[in-house]
Order: C-alpha cells, then sequence, then structure tokens
C-alpha cells in the first residue's frame, strides 16, 4: 500500500512540466521598452570633420582631464581627473600631475567655476584669451594645492572625441547622445556638452512635449546639460515634472518645454499555485497551465495555442500574407 502511494507521489510530480515549487528569480532590471524607437539619422555622428577643424581652437592649457566620478551614478560633483599633462605646457609648469583632482578654477575676472565634466574644461579653454592666467584649486593625496596657469593660444585643435548613447527608460522614456563639437559649440557649450535626443519611447512625455529627434538638450532644471548624465541625473532626481531646455538645429530656435514623469506599469510576472495553477508572462509571452496541465495555453502578440487533455492542441495566429480590410477585399 505504501509502495502504491508512493508510486502516485511520484507520478504526480513527474506530471508538474510548467508548475514549480521553487521560487523563480526576481529580475535585477526592468525589461526594455517595447515601444522604444530610435531614428537611424540622429543616432548616427554627423560628417562635420572638416568643420570642426575650421572652427576657433581656442587656448591651450597642456591638460587632458576625464570626470573624477566612479560611476556615472554619483549624484555629488567629484571634480576632474588630471589624464594627461603635456610636457612643456603650463599645466607642466604650474607643476600639475597625472591623477591630481581639480575641482575648482579661478577665471581672470575673479569668477568661481566648480568642475564636475570635462566639457567645462573645454569651454574654459575656448573663452579664456591667450595670456590670461587662472588658477586651479585641486587635491593631490588629501592634500588641498592651488596652481596658477597661463594659457597660450591653441595651434591646432584636440583629437575628436567618439560619441556614446545613454537610455533612460523608467521615468523619461528616452535614448541620447553625446553631441559632436560642432553641435556642442553651436549651442555655446564646450566640446562634450549637450545631448541630443536619438530615440523615444510611444509614450514617452518627451514626444507629447513636442521633442523631436535631432533636438539637442542644453539645459534641464535650469542646469547647463555639460554631459547626458546631467540629464539623467535630473530624471532619476526628479519629483513630479522636469523643465527641458533644447535647440532644435535646424530652425536654430530654443524652447523650454515642462515634461512629467513617468514611471513602469506594474504586471503580474508569474504567479504558481503547484498543481493547480501556473501563469508566467515575460517579453509579450504568457503561458498558463492548470490541473497538472490538462489545460493550458502559450499566447503570443501573432499566435495563441491551446492544449486540452495534454494530447490535444490547437493553434492559431497570423498568416503569412497581407488582406485590405473594408468592403469586398475583406473576403
Amino acid at each position: 500500500m505504501k509502495t502504491h502511494r508512493l508510486l502516485l507521489l511520484l507520478t504526480a510530480f513527474a506530471l508538474l512540466p510548467a508548475c514549480s515549487l521553487i521560487p523563480q528569480k526576481v529580475p535585477d532590471e526592468a525589461p526594455p521598452l517595447v515601444d522604444m524607437e530610435i531614428d537611424l539619422a540622429a543616432a548616427e555622428e554627423p560628417a562635420d570633420e572638416d568643420e570642426r577643424q575650421e572652427l576657433d581652437h581656442g587656448t591651450f592649457s597642456g591638460l587632458v582631464v576625464g570626470t573624477a566620478r566612479t560611476t556615472l551614478d554619483e549624484e555629488e560633483p567629484a571634480g576632474l581627473r588630471v589624464v594627461t599633462v603635456v610636457e612643456n605646457s603650463p599645466a607642466d609648469a604650474a607643476g600639475l600631475e597625472i591623477d591630481d583632482i581639480l575641482f575648482v578654477v579661478v577665471t581672470p575676472d575673479g569668477g568661481e567655476l566648480e568642475l564636475a565634466w570635462p566639457s567645462e574644461w573645454r569651454k574654459l579653454e575656448l573663452e579664456t584669451p591667450p595670456g590670461a592666467e587662472i588658477t586651479v584649486l585641486y587635491d593631490r593625496a588629501g592634500l588641498e594645492l592651488e596652481a596658477k596657469l597661463v594659457l597660450v593660444k591653441r595651434v591646432r585643435p584636440p583629437g575628436r572625441e567618439e560619441t556614446a548613447r545613454f537610455r533612460e527608460s523608467r521615468r523619461a522614456g528616452v535614448v541620447l547622445r553625446t553631441a559632436t563639437e560642432v553641435e556642442a559649440r553651436s549651442a555655446g557649450m564646450g566640446p562634450g556638452g549637450g545631448a541630443v535626443v536619438i530615440g523615444l519611447s510611444l509614450r514617452s512625455p518627451w514626444r507629447a512635449a513636442g521633442i523631436r529627434y535631432g533636438d539637442l538638450v542644453v539645459s534641464v532644471d535650469g542646469k547647463a546639460v555639460a554631459h547626458p548624465q546631467v540629464v539623467l541625473d535630473a530624471i532619476r532626481d526628479g519629483e513630479e515634472e522636469l523643465a527641458v531646455g533644447y535647440l532644435r538645429p535646424e530652425t536654430g530656435k530654443s524652447k523650454v518645454v515642462t515634461v512629467p514623469l513617468t514611471r513602469r506599469e506594474k504586471e503580474t510576472k508569474s504567479f504558481y499555485f503547484p498543481i493547480l495553477w501556473d501563469y508566467e508572462s515575460e517579453g509579450g509571452r504568457s503561458e498558463m497551465s492548470i490541473l497538472l496541465g490538462l489545460f493550458g495555453y502559450t499566447r503570443t502578440a501573432v499566435a495563441v495555442r491551446y492544449r486540452v487533455l495534454w494530447l490535444i492542441t490547437f493553434t492559431r495566429g497570423d498568416a503569412d500574407r497581407l488582406v485590405v480590410t473594408g468592403g469586398e477585399s475583406d473576403h
């Protein structure tokens, strides 16, 4: 008798193809937006190198800098890390070294600029005349130091920076890329500043507010966009809405619009009631099984398959041809 019960129990567990007594792994990230659209023309980096070469080169400090953030998700500015010091340059003469952290610069007119993004340093080089002196406050191994640099005229432009993409798919539904130097400087920003809109979700409030592919975002809540991450930070930290300032390159006109922030809709991904009911939905595909698979179905965007008594199946879905709707063409 005990052997008979054990066999029944083993058979029951063998008939659980879609049920699970083990908790399923909870996703760490939200799934990609199914309605996100990328504009290929806006996403492609413009072929504007000849135009870039013709721009005024500005002045030269002898520094190549990068953000000192350890991750782009950091909330507070961390200054600029010195990546390269050119030999015999103003920076070399001032004693600056690789891995120094620049956090404040005092301009020739006495103004102070807190540094967070490389575009801010490049903008300073472009706007400071040759022979002018700037004062840099920096950190070296925990010591706060000061250096004075006399900028000189730049004889050739720096190397071209490759563009990068940034996706936000929770609170705005947008994809941005870094602007080229030509695009950034056309909006009065330093090279590396600004963010070009290259993707929009169909439900993005940015789309509803009139923002289009190719628009250059120059400010968020009144703060200059020195890097696309500035936009992402503002979206992440915003409460209900965001003031987005942008320039439309083909018209040269700028505009500020107020856009609400969004959130992800919630949906039941899976439900397990061992032996009786098993339901799972992910990536536009849903499956359900009832009573050890006695009845079940699988549904996608284009087809549905029903299963009865483990043997009988019925599938219905899209055909491999189109039909014109309306009138006699429906038949």
